[in-house]
């Protein structure tokens, strides 16, 4: 099992965290938001936080919340991702009531990953390898592949998350993705029966979810007819990565679950975030393969 942690995002630093928070920093601005997963003290007395903070993520359900701010900063901000000759992604980061920024800074290793993945597909094929990305979010994988050479479909249920990836990818000043906002598994049920076939897929699901068709979505119900679909949908030169945060979800699970599917070699593990006063904060558990 691996253990991995993002290196060269010079716009993103987990300061400290502890306590069911963490300090962090994206860009020039300093965030305090909640974090299930640190169950330890925190290195840093909460003076030091709030002095350092620009604003705070107060939780008023377990869904939602509000932000108080601390220090003059915008609703809406950007930063950039540039940890790979020719990769140079801009991201537009907001303070949304549901206390994300708009990425996840611990899946820079995955957008490594993916953008890798795509450049030796490229080269072995002498052509455009097609991605597919489910559960894609605000893009940030999307744009890894388009900025690799690939021609990308991504695929979310909500739309103004689509419609903000699209920010992204002019931000990023990249082209050739396909946009759909629909529920990820009729979609590749219906790639299924159509024939259709990728170079490249990649999942995110999350732990709990709703499709546009009003479908509910639980992680450990779905993830095995998940796998079984998107295994028949890869091209025999492919890549693959899944990744899901979920708490007590072992990468043992995916071991198992890749190890049903997968005629190659494969690999699994717990990316983390490392904090600038000594912590690891686990954030999920992956799966990867590369077959080419």
């Amino acid at each position: 099992m691996l253990l991995l942690t993002p290196s060269g995002f010079a716009d993103y630093e987990l300061i400290d965290c502890g306590e069911f928070e963490k300090l962090e920093r994206f860009g020039h601005y300093v965030l305090i938001r909640p974090e299930p997963q640190a169950v330890w003290n925190r290195k840093w007395d909460r003076a030091e936080w709030e002095k350092r903070a620009h604003a705070c993520f107060v939780a008023k359900s377990s869904s939602a919340g509000i932000w108080q701010k601390r220090k003059d900063m915008p609703d809406r901000w950007y930063i950039n991702y540039r940890n790979k000759p020719g990769m140079d992604l801009t991201f537009r980061l907001a303070l949304t009531s549901f206390k994300h920024t708009g990425i996840f800074p611990e899946q820079a290793v995955n957008w490594d990953f993916i953008y890798s993945s795509t450049q030796k597909l490229k080269q072995k094929l002498n052509d455009t390898p097609r991605v597919l990305n489910l559960f894609a979010y605000t893009g940030a994988a999307s744009l890894a592949a388009s900025s690799a050479g690939a021609e990308v479909t991504h695929l979310d249920s909500v739309k103004q998350v689509v419609n903000w990836a699209k920010e992204n990818m002019d931000l990023s000043k990249l082209s050739n993705i396909r946009w759909i906002v629909e529920d990820a598994m009729t979609f590749v049920k219906r790639e299924v029966k159509r024939g259709k076939r990728y170079h490249g897929i990649i999942l995110d699901p999350p732990a709990y979810g709703h499709g546009t068709d009003g479908r509910k979505w639980k992680l450990e119900e779905m993830i095995q007819e998940m796998t079984n679909h998107v295994f028949s949908l890869v091209e025999e030169k492919h890549f693959l990565m899944m990744n899901t945060y979920s708490l007590g979800f072992s990468s043992l699970i995916l071991e198992n679950l890749f190890g049903n599917f997968s005629k190659g070699p494969f690999e699994t593990g717990e990316i983390y975030l490392q904090s600038s006063t000594g912590q690891k904060l686990p954030l999920g558990v992956f799966g990867r393969l590369v077959s080419i």
